[in-house]
């Protein structure tokens, strides 16, 4: 008997090379369409990458495994605003390969060093925010004004995005590609974060927006995001008391007790702060604030009025001028005005162009009213 023969293996022709018989048995059987025979559709695919049939799993090529892995890392991406980080995709089953196949025809974004953007859309808000937090770390968070931002603040607009990390953390970012803040504080803790806030994970509203007037570039920027907190409602001065207890020192620590102590007065605006500055300065007696009105077409609030005297001031933000309140601005003052009262009208922006013209007819208001202390400025 020859070698060949030996081997189970068969000889022809002049030939020296064995042909070898395999046993079909176990020989690896490779599925080129993922495709049930006896049903005639398409069988379902097991998470690991298996043709699942009869309860037994077949493996299958490794195009559709890895169009499996790609549809897998996009269904999870859904719940973090459509990025992933390069780890989290590897612990997915992709491989390094894979990603940087994805990135190169088109499919998907690499956004930044460490984050995949898994569409070839536009960036979105949501995303950039999440970017934020991932390229900050694992325990960081959005904070300050972009955190008030996503809490619903209106009429803003963040600089760059404010993330807050404990102190002495690792940080992720270098810069690039968006504009991101990243602030190590002794004052984080586990509890800051708003854990009724689904989405992207941001700190709560009232100490959000504590830190933003304390991040702030200027105080007038401070007393604005404070005050716009409270007049959209998305806070109340008594959380914003609670939330400064915790702040031993900062270098606008007064100015801040000094506007919440205003807000409990009444005050919601930047424009009313900035005109009981003015009286007190002029030496005008000190009038009271969102004074409660009722007339024949309804009950409203006065921004500032002088019950001894009869006299009115509204202060108009730039909200007064969208067309929805211009008509209800004239209904109230027409109905104060037939009341007896003097209406005056001063727009924010005339606070800082010309207070001084403003504030001279609300002497002479007041003066012609038999207001003393008015009467001695004009004299």
């Amino acid at each position: 008997m020859t070698p060949f023969a030996r081997l189970g293996g068969c000889h022809t022709g002049t030939s020296d090379r064995p042909h070898i018989a395999y046993d079909t048995a176990t020989r690896p059987q490779v599925r080129r369409r993922n495709r049930d025979p006896q049903a005639g559709v398409v069988a379902p695919l097991s998470v690991d990458g298996h043709l699942q049939r009869d309860g037994m799993n077949e493996d299958i090529s490794p195009g559709p495994r890895s169009r499996l892995r790609r549809v897998r890392a996009e269904k999870r991406s859904a719940a973090q605003g459509r990025v992933l980080t390069r780890r989290q995709l590897y612990a997915l089953g992709l491989t390094r390969a894979e990603v940087r196949w994805h990135i190169r025809v088109g499919r998907w974004q690499a956004f930044g060093a460490h984050c995949v953007v898994t569409h070839n859309g536009p960036f979105d808000d949501e995303l950039r925010h999440w970017v934020a937090v991932i390229e900050g770390g694992p325990r960081a968070v959005i904070d300050g004004d972009s955190a008030m931002v996503l809490g619903g603040l209106e009429h803003y607009e963040a600089r760059r995005i404010r993330v807050s990390v404990p102190r002495g953390a690792r940080i992720r970012h270098r810069g690039a590609p968006i504009k991101v803040n990243v602030r190590q504080t002794r004052r984080w803790r586990p509890t800051d974060r708003d854990a009724a806030a689904s989405g992207v994970p941001r700190t709560r509203f009232a100490l959000a927006t504590v830190r933003a007037a304390m991040w702030a570039a200027s105080d007038r920027q401070a007393t604005l995001l404070m005050l716009m907190a409270v007049q959209q409602g998305r806070t109340t001065p008594d959380r914003l008391a609670v939330e400064l207890l915790d702040v031993r020192w900062d270098r606008r620590l007064g100015l801040m007790h000094g506007v919440l102590m205003e807000m409990v007065g009444g005050i919601r605006s930047l424009g009313e702060l900035d005109f009981v500055e003015g009286c007190r300065s002029r030496g005008l007696p000190e009038p009271e604030s969102q004074t409660l009105h009722q007339a024949n077409n309804g009950t409203f609030y006065l921004d500032f009025r002088w019950p001894r005297y009869r006299v009115v001031v509204e202060v108009d933000g730039i909200q007064h001028t969208w067309i929805s309140e211009v008509v209800a601005d004239a209904l109230r003052q027409n109905s104060v005005t037939l009341e007896g009262d003097t209406v005056l009208r001063l727009p924010a922006v005339g606070l800082r162009l010309c207070p001084d013209e403003f504030f001279a007819q609300v002497t002479s208001a007041l003066a012609a009213a038999g207001c003393r202390a008015a009467q001695q400025l004009i004299a």
